[in-house]
């Protein structure tokens, strides 16, 4: 290995990274969890487990008024996340174009897989997550490095070398990424099955302010 000049000293600058954004927000279990198993129980009687893909899924919840703290948190804080990347949000506001639960059996997963059609962000909140239950991971979503990619040193330390992150979900535990980001989940382990809300947030014009104007006299 060539001796470098003491003097001279290389400089690393990083840029185009991949945030994903974590909190826990027990506070919002209790009412998730009695609308979720509400639709569930729906779904269940209307519907026989696939024995290929052991996971139920409800429709949409972010029009259920029970929902209304969780959903405008959320909503918040996804605008909030993408005005910090330095977005121009001022005329805009976030909406979902999806909010589900799914349920997963044993055995089951989430292939990698990415969101279109004007999604901006994803995100999950955990709400039953039993030992053995599946990881959420998220996938390198720059192809060409991905193509070239060398041999990892340590699997274990996520790197500039890593293809994947993995992350062990908590009940309670919030999440978000931008949406070119690809996520999977590992399979479910699980004899009890793994409960989570899954949505996924898009923007659109905010409605326009209508100022009245002054008397004149």
């Amino acid at each position: 290995m060539k001796e470098q000049n003491n003097t001279e000293q290389l400089q690393a600058m990083f840029y185009f990274s991949s945030a994903i954004y974590v909190i826990e927000k027990p506070k919002f279990l209790e009412i998730s969890k009695k609308v979720c198993n509400e639709k569930l129980k729906k779904i269940k009687k209307e519907k026989k487990l696939d024995e290929i893909y052991p996971v139920y899924m409800t429709d949409n919840l972010f029009d259920d008024e029970r929902m209304k703290e969780v959903v405008q948190y959320i909503l918040d804080t996804g605008w909030n996340i993408l005005q910090s990347q330095g977005y121009n949000m001022a005329n805009f506001q976030t909406t979902f174009t999806e909010m589900w639960c799914q349920e997963h059996y044993k055995h089951s997963s989430m292939e990698q897989h990415t969101h279109n059609g004007g999604v901006q962000l994803v995100g999950f909140y955990f709400l039953d997550c039993p030992e053995k239950c599946p990881n959420v991971v998220f996938h390198d979503p720059k192809a060409g490095k991905v193509q070239i990619n060398l041999p990892e040193a340590d699997m274990s330390q996520a790197t500039f070398a890593s293809n994947m992150i993995n992350f062990t979900p908590k009940d309670g535990m919030l999440m978000f990424s931008n949406s070119w980001l690809p996520h999977s989940f590992t399979r479910n382990g699980a004899t009890k099955p793994m409960r989570f809300i899954h949505f996924n947030i898009a923007i659109q014009n905010a409605p326009a302010v209508c100022m009245t104007p002054p008397e004149i006299i």
